[in-house]
Protein backbone atom coordinates (compact mmCIF):
# COMPACT_ATOMS: atom_id res chain seq x y z
CA UNK A 1 0.00 0.00 0.00
CA UNK A 2 2.84 2.36 0.85
CA UNK A 3 4.46 1.69 -2.54
CA UNK A 4 1.19 2.33 -4.39
CA UNK A 5 0.74 5.54 -2.42
CA UNK A 6 4.21 6.73 -3.41
CA UNK A 7 3.51 5.97 -7.06
CA UNK A 8 0.30 7.98 -6.99
CA UNK A 9 1.99 10.89 -5.19
CA UNK A 10 4.77 10.81 -7.75
CA UNK A 11 2.31 10.83 -10.62
CA UNK A 12 0.38 13.73 -9.09
CA UNK A 13 3.61 15.67 -8.70
CA UNK A 14 4.53 15.06 -12.35
CA UNK A 15 1.09 16.17 -13.51
CA UNK A 16 1.19 19.31 -11.40
CA UNK A 17 4.58 20.36 -12.80
CA UNK A 18 3.62 19.54 -16.39
CA UNK A 19 2.23 22.47 -18.33
CA UNK A 20 -0.49 20.32 -19.87
CA UNK A 21 -1.39 16.70 -20.47
CA UNK A 22 -2.81 15.06 -23.57
CA UNK A 23 -5.04 12.03 -23.22
CA UNK A 24 -5.57 10.17 -26.48
CA UNK A 25 -8.86 8.30 -26.92
CA UNK A 26 -10.02 5.88 -29.55
CA UNK A 27 -13.56 6.83 -30.52
CA UNK A 28 -15.77 4.12 -32.02
CA UNK A 29 -19.03 5.22 -33.64
CA UNK A 30 -21.99 3.68 -35.46
CA UNK A 31 -23.42 6.78 -37.16
CA UNK A 32 -25.87 4.91 -39.42
CA UNK A 33 -28.68 3.21 -37.51
CA UNK A 34 -29.74 1.34 -40.69
CA UNK A 35 -26.28 -0.21 -41.12
CA UNK A 36 -24.79 -1.18 -37.79
CA UNK A 37 -21.89 -2.85 -39.53
CA UNK A 38 -20.71 0.58 -40.63
CA UNK A 39 -18.33 1.29 -37.76
CA UNK A 40 -16.20 4.43 -37.76
CA UNK A 41 -13.06 4.68 -35.64
CA UNK A 42 -11.01 7.81 -35.04
CA UNK A 43 -8.58 9.17 -32.51
CA UNK A 44 -9.44 12.19 -30.39
CA UNK A 45 -7.43 14.26 -27.92
CA UNK A 46 -8.27 15.63 -24.50
CA UNK A 47 -5.75 18.36 -23.63
CA UNK A 48 -6.06 19.22 -19.96
CA UNK A 49 -4.69 21.35 -17.16
CA UNK A 50 -6.16 21.78 -13.67
CA UNK A 51 -7.93 24.93 -14.93
CA UNK A 52 -9.35 23.89 -18.31
CA UNK A 53 -9.44 21.32 -21.07
CA UNK A 54 -10.34 20.94 -24.74
CA UNK A 55 -11.56 17.81 -26.54
CA UNK A 56 -11.17 17.54 -30.32
CA UNK A 57 -10.53 15.08 -33.13
CA UNK A 58 -7.04 14.22 -34.31
CA UNK A 59 -8.06 15.00 -37.90
CA UNK A 60 -9.06 18.50 -36.82
CA UNK A 61 -5.51 19.05 -35.61
CA UNK A 62 -4.12 17.68 -38.87
CA UNK A 63 -6.40 19.94 -40.94
CA UNK A 64 -5.38 22.96 -38.87
CA UNK A 65 -1.70 22.15 -39.40
CA UNK A 66 -2.27 21.84 -43.15
CA UNK A 67 -4.02 25.22 -43.36
CA UNK A 68 -1.30 26.84 -41.25
CA UNK A 69 1.33 25.56 -43.66
CA UNK A 70 -0.68 26.87 -46.63
CA UNK A 71 -0.96 30.32 -45.06
CA UNK A 72 2.72 30.44 -44.19
CA UNK A 73 3.89 29.40 -47.65
CA UNK A 74 1.22 31.36 -49.52
CA UNK A 75 0.79 28.41 -51.85
CA UNK A 76 -2.59 26.79 -52.37
CA UNK A 77 -1.18 24.11 -54.65
CA UNK A 78 -1.69 21.15 -52.35
CA UNK A 79 -3.26 17.77 -52.91
CA UNK A 80 -7.01 18.23 -52.44
CA UNK A 81 -7.32 14.52 -51.62
CA UNK A 82 -5.55 15.35 -48.37
CA UNK A 83 -8.62 17.27 -47.22
CA UNK A 84 -10.92 14.41 -48.23
CA UNK A 85 -8.84 12.01 -46.14
CA UNK A 86 -9.12 14.39 -43.18
CA UNK A 87 -12.92 14.46 -43.15
CA UNK A 88 -14.09 13.54 -39.66
CA UNK A 89 -17.12 12.50 -37.63
CA UNK A 90 -15.60 14.45 -34.72
CA UNK A 91 -15.95 17.85 -36.32
CA UNK A 92 -16.48 19.72 -33.06
CA UNK A 93 -14.65 20.86 -29.96
CA UNK A 94 -15.66 20.80 -26.30
CA UNK A 95 -13.99 23.36 -24.03
CA UNK A 96 -14.33 22.94 -20.27
CA UNK A 97 -13.53 25.72 -17.81
CA UNK A 98 -13.17 24.21 -14.36
CA UNK A 99 -13.06 27.58 -12.63
CA UNK A 100 -16.49 28.58 -13.90
CA UNK A 101 -17.74 25.01 -14.29
CA UNK A 102 -18.83 25.65 -17.89
CA UNK A 103 -18.67 23.51 -21.01
CA UNK A 104 -18.68 25.14 -24.45
CA UNK A 105 -19.55 23.06 -27.49
CA UNK A 106 -18.44 24.42 -30.87
CA UNK A 107 -19.42 22.88 -34.18
CA UNK A 108 -20.18 23.69 -37.78
CA UNK A 109 -23.63 23.71 -39.35
CA UNK A 110 -23.23 23.94 -43.12
CA UNK A 111 -20.56 26.65 -43.54
CA UNK A 112 -20.90 28.47 -40.23
CA UNK A 113 -19.44 27.83 -36.79
CA UNK A 114 -21.75 27.92 -33.76
CA UNK A 115 -20.93 27.75 -30.06
CA UNK A 116 -23.20 27.14 -27.10
CA UNK A 117 -22.78 26.58 -23.39
CA UNK A 118 -24.00 23.19 -22.23
CA UNK A 119 -26.95 23.73 -19.88
CA UNK A 120 -27.68 20.17 -18.78
CA UNK A 121 -25.98 18.91 -15.61
CA UNK A 122 -24.40 15.48 -15.75
CA UNK A 123 -25.50 13.53 -12.68
CA UNK A 124 -23.49 10.39 -12.02
CA UNK A 125 -24.29 7.31 -9.96
CA UNK A 126 -21.07 5.64 -8.82
CA UNK A 127 -21.37 1.84 -8.73
CA UNK A 128 -19.44 -0.74 -6.73
CA UNK A 129 -18.10 -2.58 -9.78
CA UNK A 130 -14.37 -2.23 -10.47
CA UNK A 131 -12.17 -3.33 -13.36
CA UNK A 132 -8.56 -3.23 -14.48
CA UNK A 133 -8.35 -1.37 -17.78
CA UNK A 134 -4.83 -1.24 -19.14
CA UNK A 135 -2.60 -0.08 -16.30
CA UNK A 136 -5.45 1.53 -14.38
CA UNK A 137 -7.72 0.31 -11.63
CA UNK A 138 -11.09 1.77 -12.46
CA UNK A 139 -14.56 2.03 -10.96
CA UNK A 140 -17.83 2.05 -12.85
CA UNK A 141 -20.40 4.85 -12.92
CA UNK A 142 -23.54 5.54 -14.91
CA UNK A 143 -25.51 8.56 -16.07
CA UNK A 144 -28.39 9.53 -18.33
CA UNK A 145 -27.45 12.23 -20.80
CA UNK A 146 -28.93 13.55 -24.05
CA UNK A 147 -31.24 10.59 -24.57
CA UNK A 148 -28.71 7.84 -23.89
CA UNK A 149 -27.65 5.72 -20.93
CA UNK A 150 -23.89 5.93 -20.42
CA UNK A 151 -21.48 3.74 -18.45
CA UNK A 152 -18.07 5.11 -17.52
CA UNK A 153 -14.99 3.66 -15.86
CA UNK A 154 -12.83 6.22 -14.08
CA UNK A 155 -9.51 6.07 -12.24
CA UNK A 156 -8.45 8.10 -9.23
CA UNK A 157 -4.81 7.39 -10.18
CA UNK A 158 -4.97 10.41 -12.48
CA UNK A 159 -6.18 13.51 -10.62
CA UNK A 160 -8.30 15.06 -13.37
CA UNK A 161 -12.08 15.03 -12.87
CA UNK A 162 -12.50 15.06 -16.61
CA UNK A 163 -13.10 12.85 -19.61
CA UNK A 164 -13.75 12.80 -23.35
CA UNK A 165 -16.53 14.74 -25.07
CA UNK A 166 -18.78 16.47 -22.48
CA UNK A 167 -18.17 13.83 -19.81
CA UNK A 168 -16.70 15.05 -16.51
CA UNK A 169 -17.48 15.31 -12.82
CA UNK A 170 -16.28 11.94 -11.56
CA UNK A 171 -13.51 11.73 -8.90
CA UNK A 172 -10.83 10.93 -11.46
CA UNK A 173 -10.12 10.68 -15.17
CA UNK A 174 -12.60 8.72 -17.31
CA UNK A 175 -10.67 5.88 -18.93
CA UNK A 176 -13.61 4.44 -20.83
CA UNK A 177 -17.20 5.52 -21.49
CA UNK A 178 -19.80 3.88 -23.72
CA UNK A 179 -23.54 4.04 -24.24
CA UNK A 180 -25.83 1.12 -23.42
CA UNK A 181 -26.66 0.46 -27.08
CA UNK A 182 -23.04 0.11 -28.13
CA UNK A 183 -23.31 2.99 -30.60
CA UNK A 184 -20.51 5.13 -29.17
CA UNK A 185 -17.46 4.43 -27.04
CA UNK A 186 -14.38 6.37 -25.95
CA UNK A 187 -11.34 4.36 -24.82
CA UNK A 188 -8.15 5.88 -23.41
CA UNK A 189 -5.15 4.59 -25.36
CA UNK A 190 -2.27 6.85 -24.40
CA UNK A 191 -1.28 9.89 -22.36
CA UNK A 192 1.66 12.27 -22.61
CA UNK A 193 2.86 15.68 -21.52
CA UNK A 194 2.59 18.61 -23.91
CA UNK A 195 3.78 22.20 -23.76
CA UNK A 196 0.30 23.73 -23.81
CA UNK A 197 -3.33 23.06 -24.61
CA UNK A 198 -4.05 23.16 -28.33
CA UNK A 199 -5.40 26.44 -29.68
CA UNK A 200 -7.13 26.43 -33.06
CA UNK A 201 -7.14 29.24 -35.57
CA UNK A 202 -10.58 30.59 -36.46
CA UNK A 203 -11.71 32.50 -39.56
CA UNK A 204 -14.02 34.78 -37.60
CA UNK A 205 -15.67 34.15 -34.27
CA UNK A 206 -18.27 31.40 -33.84
CA UNK A 207 -21.88 32.49 -33.57
CA UNK A 208 -22.78 32.22 -29.88
CA UNK A 209 -26.28 30.82 -29.32
CA UNK A 210 -28.33 29.00 -26.74
CA UNK A 211 -28.26 25.22 -27.01
CA UNK A 212 -31.93 25.10 -28.02
CA UNK A 213 -31.20 27.51 -30.89
CA UNK A 214 -28.28 25.36 -32.03
CA UNK A 215 -30.54 22.30 -32.05
CA UNK A 216 -33.15 24.24 -34.01
CA UNK A 217 -30.62 25.31 -36.64
CA UNK A 218 -29.20 21.81 -36.90
CA UNK A 219 -32.69 20.32 -37.32
CA UNK A 220 -33.47 22.77 -40.13
CA UNK A 221 -30.19 21.92 -41.83
CA UNK A 222 -30.72 18.17 -41.61
CA UNK A 223 -34.29 18.48 -42.89
CA UNK A 224 -33.36 20.42 -46.03
CA UNK A 225 -29.64 21.22 -46.42
CA UNK A 226 -30.09 22.87 -49.83
CA UNK A 227 -32.67 25.38 -48.59
CA UNK A 228 -30.64 25.96 -45.45
CA UNK A 229 -27.52 26.78 -47.51
CA UNK A 230 -29.48 29.22 -49.65
CA UNK A 231 -31.03 30.88 -46.60
CA UNK A 232 -27.57 31.30 -45.08
CA UNK A 233 -26.69 33.72 -47.87
CA UNK A 234 -29.27 36.20 -46.58
CA UNK A 235 -29.15 38.62 -43.70
CA UNK A 236 -30.69 36.12 -41.29
CA UNK A 237 -31.20 32.39 -41.32
CA UNK A 238 -34.71 31.01 -41.46
CA UNK A 239 -36.16 33.96 -39.58
CA UNK A 240 -34.31 32.91 -36.44
CA UNK A 241 -32.74 36.32 -35.94
CA UNK A 242 -29.30 34.76 -35.75
CA UNK A 243 -26.75 36.72 -37.74
CA UNK A 244 -24.12 34.44 -39.22
CA UNK A 245 -20.63 34.94 -40.67
CA UNK A 246 -22.16 34.22 -44.07
CA UNK A 247 -24.72 36.99 -43.68
CA UNK A 248 -22.00 39.43 -42.68
CA UNK A 249 -20.33 38.82 -46.02
CA UNK A 250 -17.27 37.12 -44.60
CA UNK A 251 -17.36 34.40 -47.26
CA UNK A 252 -17.90 34.50 -51.00
CA UNK A 253 -20.99 33.02 -52.63
CA UNK A 254 -19.81 29.71 -54.12
CA UNK A 255 -20.02 28.87 -57.81
CA UNK A 256 -23.49 27.39 -58.62
CA UNK A 257 -22.00 24.08 -59.75
CA UNK A 258 -19.81 23.86 -56.67
CA UNK A 259 -22.79 24.72 -54.50
CA UNK A 260 -24.90 21.94 -56.03
CA UNK A 261 -22.09 19.45 -55.55
CA UNK A 262 -21.72 20.58 -51.94
CA UNK A 263 -25.46 20.27 -51.29
CA UNK A 264 -25.58 16.79 -52.86
CA UNK A 265 -22.62 15.63 -50.80
CA UNK A 266 -24.11 17.04 -47.61
CA UNK A 267 -27.47 15.34 -48.27
CA UNK A 268 -25.74 11.98 -48.80
CA UNK A 269 -23.66 12.37 -45.65
CA UNK A 270 -26.67 13.37 -43.55
CA UNK A 271 -28.60 10.35 -44.80
CA UNK A 272 -25.84 8.07 -43.51
CA UNK A 273 -25.38 10.03 -40.26
CA UNK A 274 -28.79 9.44 -38.73
CA UNK A 275 -27.64 8.18 -35.33
CA UNK A 276 -26.11 11.19 -33.51
CA UNK A 277 -24.39 10.90 -30.18
CA UNK A 278 -27.09 13.11 -28.65
CA UNK A 279 -30.61 11.85 -29.32
CA UNK A 280 -32.37 14.73 -27.58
Amino acid sequence: MKKIGLIIVGLCSQLSFAQANRFIYQVTMKPDSTNRNDIKTELAYLDATPEKSIFYGEKRLQRDSLFTKVRQTGSFNFDRSQMQNLRSNIDFTVDKDFKTNTKTFTSRIARDQYAYEEDRPMEWKILTETAKIGDYKTQKAETQFAGRSWFAWFTTDIPFQDGPYKFSGLPGLIVKVEDSKGDYSFDLKESKKIAAIQAFSQSGNPVKVKRKDFVKQETLFRKDPASFMQASMGSARGGSGITTPQSRGSMRTPDPNQRRQMETRMAEELKKNNNPIELK
